[in-house]
């Protein structure tokens, strides 16, 4: 199992990982001319799926407004599937294809600050998810019953993958969409938001559901499974919260046991970081056949109904087996990738570094801080210090998978520094408030903490998201003085950290340069507290 759990997180860094970039990467990740004009204000997205021939035929009304006249307007749709045709005010339009890229030629003028719809159809056989979630697309098994068992899954590879979308994080539907799924009429289709209405077909039924909240692309889903359906209400910081379970029925017991933790995963994390940030859309825990993502007020989950990691601890304490991990840390993408989302992938650290640490939070507030400290402390063997945490801005490359647990152990580091909880709780809880839904850049999150925490960060997030180097105190030790410095540094960074001596706590403050601490009695032991992320080496004289 150890080594299936590695090969998993190597498989994440790998992921958007490449050396040189195409055309289609710059396109993909860039905020192009054609992009650029027009804002996304709602998608109205209906999608029958056919389960016997694994296609898939839809519609999306795009709603939109005009930022600056433009005449050409880009769609992204990926091979295989196929966009059909393309309308506005009923008259059809000329599209011009480059691969994914889908530019729609526009007859009516637009008009800087009016609100116009396009209509687009699309089908095809979509892209079978090769090891979802991370190498995503449809999955198509079948439940123990032998009955349908589907779910999309496509963060990494994009939306497009199987719907025609303005494919780019920078830009969500401000007010939301509307997602009707029709499905065999055995099957329950489950989707993101609240359920609105189900319409008999005679063969098929059609589920509609509807988020009013800005919604990110890749958190759009589709589940289609023999589901039944529990619930329970939540009294939240904002009120009564709807939490609601979809999954398979033969499950049904082992899901109302395991998803007890759901509520103490918004406790703690209400506590922590803020109001759940979709109260208007609800919460959804929706089995899925792979092992889960963060999808939108539907997180899905396939984590087998054990604790951990498909029952490892990733940290190696124990403390990872007193959680299920799918539930804790897809549920803390709500505030950190929903509420709050990246401009860029290239930030995806945004996403995985706060939400990571968010375990570790989740043991704290239920645990204690030892558990906690212990917990984020153990992840450090998941660190493979490839590459910097950030990666590639416009080509849509989301840097080292070291966002993970790299991130986490950033953000403890970070919070030693304040020596005051209360004023990292209220940091964190500003940032989903000042970002509440938005989409942010890296820059905008560290000067924002930077700025409550009234310290300057500046050498702090260059040497840990920009770099490999992790800090190293050399320290010498000559009766009652200690000679301390810091290497494998950046230029001006000077992190001060907690040093252990005699089993008492002290501050000292390593530079490049060595620097020297008296003491009242001899050193007898020494050492970095553990919670900070730096590596030390005893030098002898």
């Amino acid at each position: 199992m150890k080594n299936r759990i590695l090969l998993l997180f190597l498989l994440i860094s790998a992921i958007g990982y490449s050396q040189t970039f195409t055309k289609r990467d710059s396109i993909f990740g860039s905020i192009t001319p054609e992009r650029a004009w027009w804002d996304l204000q709602h998608y109205d997205l209906r999608v029958s799926v056919f389960p016997k021939q694994k296609e898939i035929t839809g519609t999306n009304t795009i709603t939109y407004t005009v930022l600056e006249p433009g005449n050409e307007l880009q769609l992204d749709l990926q091979q295989p599937m196929k966009l059909l045709n393309a309308t506005q005010d009923g008259e059809a339009l000329e599209i011009r294809s480059e691969g994914m890229f889908h530019y729609i030629r526009l007859k009516k003028k637009q008009e800087k600050g009016e609100t116009n719809r396009l209509s687009v159809q699309f089908s095809g056989k979509p892209r079978v998810a090769r090891n979802p979630p991370w190498d995503g697309g449809f999955t198509w098994t079948r439940d123990n019953s032998g009955k349908w068992f589907i779910a999309t899954s496509n963060q990494g590879i994009g939306s497009s993958i199987w719907w025609p979308n303005k494919d780019h994080p920078y830009d969500e539907p401000d007010m939301g969409v509307e997602l009707s799924i029709t499905a065999p009429s055995e099957l329950t289709a489950v989707g993101n938001g609240r359920l609105m209405k189900v319409e008999d077909n005679k063969d098929s039924r059609t589920w509609t559901w509807n988020v009013t909240n800005p919604i990110n692309n890749y958190g759009i889903n589709v589940n289609v499974a023999d589901y039944v359906r529990f619930s329970e209400k939540y009294q939240g910081e904002q009120g009564e919260l709807d939490l609601d379970y979809w999954v398979l029925r033969n499950n049904l017991d082992k899901a109302k046991k395991q998803f007890k933790q759901a509520p103490m995963m918004i406790k703690a994390f209400e506590h922590w970081f803020g109001p759940y940030p979709f109260y208007e859309d609800s919460f959804k825990l929706v089995e899925v056949p792979y092992l889960g993502m963060e999808h939108q007020s539907s997180v899905t989950y396939g984590n087998r109904y054990i604790n951990g990691y498909l029952g490892h601890d990733l940290s190696d304490t124990g403390w990872g087996l007193k959680f299920d991990f799918i539930i804790i840390h897809e549920g803390g993408h709500e505030w950190f990738a929903n509420n709050i989302t990246n401009t860029d992938v290239a930030d995806m650290w945004i996403h995985e570094g706060f939400t990571a640490y968010s375990e570790n939070l989740y043991l704290d507030y239920h645990f204690g801080k030892e558990a906690a400290s212990a917990y984020v402390v153990g992840t450090r063997s998941k660190i493979g210090n490839d590459r910097p945490v950030i990666g590639k801005y416009g080509v849509r490359n989301s840097g080292s998978g070291d966002m993970y647990y790299k991130g986490a152990n950033i953000l403890h580091t970070l919070r030693q520094l304040l020596e005051d909880d209360g004023k990292w709780r209220e940091i964190l809880r500003g940032l989903n408030s000042e970002f509440r839904h938005q989409t942010v850049s890296s820059e905008q999150v560290e000067d924002y903490i930077s700025e409550k925490t009234g310290i300057d960060l500046t050498e702090f997030w260059q040497q840990y998201l920009r770099t490999t180097k992790i800090p190293k105190v050399e320290y010498k030790l000559n009766g009652k003085k200690l000679s301390f410095r810091y290497t494998n540094i950046i230029d001006k960074f000077d992190m001060p950290v907690i040093a252990i001596v005699n089993g008492e706590e002290h501050w000292i403050f390593p530079k490049a340069g060595w620097q020297t601490k008296e003491f009242g009695e001899s050193i007898r032991t020494f050492q970095i507290k553990k919670d900070f992320y730096v590596n030390s080496q005893k030098l002898t004289e």
